[in-house]
């Protein structure tokens, strides 16, 4: 299968059919194409099939038929739309890990989220949850369109319909993917299934525990069905993204259904760690442009994919590339994008710049701050020559070459959203938090990822849960962990830890707990009165 080729047929064939059963009415669909498929035409070809499950693949990275300035839910642009952008605006720019200076953002959407200042008419927030529910839409149409009834009608046998049988259980866990996304950030959403008749309903609202239910009833329902960990074609699905997204899930289980689920955690990190991933050599390779072909596709157990020829996207890697470049004092052929870059200058706070502060981080391949000639604080937002920078992902592959975008702005950086050096801390900290385990094998695998990086190596009596989200931070920068990390350690809210901008000050000050929680977009409560909002909006 070739996702990025199969998706563009398919996203018209599912514009064309879906009258989008979701909470919005603002993902009016414009296919932009003269050619319409009507479903029956397009299953009657063997190999539409493919071309199906590619399509909603396809949705995590591109936003449109037109290109990447296009975008087929109304009303959000595609930038603001992309999925994997949409969990850097969320998990992000939320945070100390980035501040932007986007001189384009005329309504102050990406301000409003830097100074914890959002609403529910934020068209940022509205875009991701568009997203999401599109993804499940997408899902869900793929899953009506395979039913046995169907399939039998269609005399689909044999081997064609027990890859169907796989396709089926990768469009589930996608979907389980997306609510588990809604759920993290929105703690709320209409629920939708392929029982549902299209159009014609406002699905009724899930709460964060009823989400919680059914996806993890879904990833363990689907599990039997879905590959072996590394054992499907890179980019697709299969038990290790089944098995992160329920670490991930039992991780926060106290945020989330307010129960201590850490021993599962536990449990489903020692399955992804025994599923024949392995740590990259090279931590920075992790970030290149070849990282789906390099050593890092052995660690990385779902990306999001990124091609500077085929998938064309103003996701998270093109963004953070372009926007470091705009920021640094030199040359930014280094990184493999245009040499000025985007004007929008991205930096990091002070407080985050902090975390690599010691002679413990000297050498550390992870430190990617670059402090010549700058000062820490960001005194002015608008300002892009204060405030330190980073350059973690870069657009040029192991062997030295640019990207394969002729005009050298879109990456090929894959978004890599789980991976192994993740797992490695989740079981760090569920055996801090009481989930069983070893400690010593946590030790390990802490210093496995220290050792990597060439930083210094630590003891146990180093290791607390100060320590291990500070590690975190360190490791995963720009991977879209952060602002649920600070949520989980009570961090995120109120004023135990402030940084630049929080609360809308300079110094940061202490924010409201209800901001733990994003609000249900404006426009997707307008559409369906099943949905209610979070308190504090």
């Amino acid at each position: 299968m070739n996702i990025k080729d199969n998706y563009f047929k398919f996203l018209a064939l599912m514009i064309a059919i879906i009258s989008l059963n979701s909470c919005t009415d603002d993902l009016n669909q414009d296919p932009r194409d003269n050619t319409i498929f009507l479903a029956e035409e397009f299953y009657a070809d063997p190999g539409s099939y493919e071309q199906a499950i590619a399509g909603i693949y396809g949705n995590l990275s591109l936003t449109g038929l037109a290109g990447p300035t296009s975008s087929n839910i109304g009303g959000v642009d595609a930038g603001t739309s992309q999925y994997g952008r949409g969990i850097m605006n969320m998990q992000i720019f939320t945070t100390d890990e980035i501040v932007w200076t986007y001189i384009n953002d005329e309504a102050g959407f990406i301000d409003d989220l830097q100074t914890s200042t959002w609403t529910g008419a934020n068209t940022i927030i509205r875009g991701f949850f568009s997203r999401a529910m599109f993804s499940v839409s997408l899902a869900n149409e793929f899953l009506r369109q395979t039913t046995d009834g169907k399939l039998d009608s269609r005399g689909v046998t044999g081997e064609l319909r027990t890859e169907i049988a796989l396709y089926r259980a990768e469009a589930r866990l996608l979907r389980a993917l997306a609510y588990y996304n809604l759920m993290d950030s929105y703690g709320r959403a209409p629920f939708y299934s392929e029982n549902d008749v299209v159009g014609s309903t406002q699905g009724p609202e899930m709460n964060r525990q009823q989400l919680f239910d059914f996806i993890e009833s879904e990833l363990l329902a689907i599990e039997p069905e879905l590959t072996d960990p590394r054992r499907n074609e890179y980019g697709r699905g299969d038990k290790g993204v089944a098995w992160a997204i329920l670490a991930k899930m039992y991780l926060n289980a106290e945020v989330y259904i307010d129960t201590n689920r850490y021993s599962d955690c536990r449990i489903y990190c020692e399955r992804i760690i025994n599923g024949g991933y392995t740590l990259a050599n090279n931590y920075k390779d992790l970030f290149r442009g070849d990282n789906n072909t390099n050593q890092a596709a052995n660690e990385i157990i779902f990306p999001l994919i990124a091609d500077g020829q085929f998938t064309q996207n103003f996701g998270p890697t093109t963004v953070m590339t372009n926007g470091a470049v705009g920021s640094i004092e030199r040359n930014g052929e280094n990184l493999g994008v245009t040499a000025a870059g985007w004007s929008g200058a991205i930096r990091i706070s002070p407080q985050f710049s902090e975390k690599f502060d010691g002679d413990d981080f000297i050498d550390d391949d992870r430190n990617t701050i670059i402090k010549d000639r700058r000062t820490p604080e960001i005194s002015n937002i608008t300002d892009p020559t204060t405030g330190f920078v980073l350059e973690k992902y870069t657009n040029v592959t192991t062997t030295g070459e640019t990207g394969t975008d002729a005009g050298n702005e879109f990456s090929d950086v894959d978004f890599p959203m789980f991976r192994l050096a993740d797992v490695y801390l989740m079981y760090a900290e569920a055996n801090l938090r009481g989930g069983g385990g070893d400690p010593n094998t946590a030790l390990g695998y802490i210093n496995d990822l220290r050792n990597r990086s060439n930083a210094a190596t630590v003891s146990s009596a180093d290791v607390d849960l100060d320590f291990i989200i500070d590690e975190r931070a360190r490791e995963l920068y720009w991977e879209g962990h952060r602002r649920q990390d600070l949520v989980r350690f009570g961090l995120f809210s109120g004023g135990g830890y402030n940084w630049a901008l929080k609360g809308n000050s300079q110094n940061g000050i202490a924010i409201p707990a209800f901001r733990d929680l994003f609000p249900v977009p404006d426009a997707a409560r307008a559409a369906n009165q099943n949905l209610g909002q979070n308190p504090g909006y």
